[in-house]
């Protein structure tokens, strides 16, 4: 999805770019990757968004150009992608651009069921200004609320990312071999990303869009590429498409303070929470960001052995 592209849907390769800092007519985010699964088949759809419970989520693509971006595992500042000339500008400290994982937002009347392969980037009248494109990087703000994040270094904010992409055999700063895979382990312990994917099994597809800030210019740049699944070496299994691997379990939702999900609360919860204690993560019952008193409190108050 980018404003220049006469082959929606049907590309063999995609690729991730930011406009030109100074580009203001383009998103800041421009060149995204939009992949899109229909799970219906696999995980019954329709239960109650609150019968999902998402154990494992991974997204897997695999680079289609070679020794042409950097590889930068950890994610870059907005400011880093302001005018050197801006007062707010820090320069990138390491090589390369991370390649971040959202979900997907819709508007101009689009939604998850009604848009398609080949659906437009953008609706008239001005299908070329920046913010229009009809599916987007879409993440959320901290009360839970929908976010177009395709410009957010414009808009001075750092986005909630639902995962970072990384690529185990390669060095951090390395140019990435052409066939390299990399994968986007989502952030499951963020409730609004658990919530994103209830919601897209519930309905029986998922979206997901990669997008980077790799600079560019208009015309030229170093920017990462990834296979399609109508490339035509993926039949030959000389390359591979987007993969999404999930461990979900259904049924009536656990209580928080059941972290193992064995329908009690007892010594093993008890040690989740002690062996978290002031960090993110499993212990983190309340989802306030630290596991501590409050979480040790709430479950001590449902202890039920």
């Amino acid at each position: 999805m980018y404003p220049f592209n006469s082959t929606p849907g049907t590309r063999p390769v995609i690729s991730t770019f930011g406009s030109d800092p100074g580009a203001t007519l383009f998103d800041s985010r421009d060149g995204q990757f939009i992949v899109a699964y229909s799970t219906g088949d696999q995980i019954p759809p329709a239960l109650g968004v609150d019968h999902y419970t998402v154990i494992t989520a991974r997204l897997t693509i695999e680079f289609a150009n070679d020794l042409v971006a950097a590889y930068d595992p950890s994610p870059d500042s907005w400011r880093s992608f302001l005018a050197p000339t801006d007062a707010e500008f820090v320069a990138d400290s390491d090589a390369g651009q991370s390649v971040d994982l959202f979900g997907c937002g819709f508007r101009n009347g689009f939604t998850a069921a009604t848009f398609m392969e080949n659906s437009p980037y953008a609706t008239p009248p001005n299908p070329m200004a920046s913010g229009v494109r009809n599916a987007f990087a879409m993440s959320f703000n901290d009360a839970g609320g929908a976010l177009d994040v395709s410009n957010n270094p414009r808009e001075r904010f750092e986005p909630r990312r639902f995962a970072t992409g990384a690529c185990p055999t390669v060095a951090a700063g390395a140019l990435v071999p052409v066939n390299t895979q990399m994968h986007f382990d989502l952030h499951l312990t963020d409730p609004h990303v658990q919530g994103y994917l209830r919601a897209g099994l519930n309905d029986g597809k998922l979206f997901f869009v990669i997008s980077s800030l790799t600079f560019v210019q208009q015309q030229g740049g170093n920017f990462p590429a990834f296979y399609a699944k109508e490339n035509p070496l993926i039949p030959f299994q000389l390359a591979h498409a987007a993969s999404l691997q999930l461990t979900v379990e259904t049924g009536q939702p656990c209580a928080p303070v059941d972290t193992d999900c064995n329908g009690t609360v007892d010594g093993v919860d008890l040690a989740t929470v002690l062996s978290n204690w002031g960090s993110s993560g499993q212990g983190d019952l309340n989802h306030d960001g630290v596991t501590d008193g409050l979480d040790l409190a709430a479950l001590l108050g449902g202890w039920s052995p």
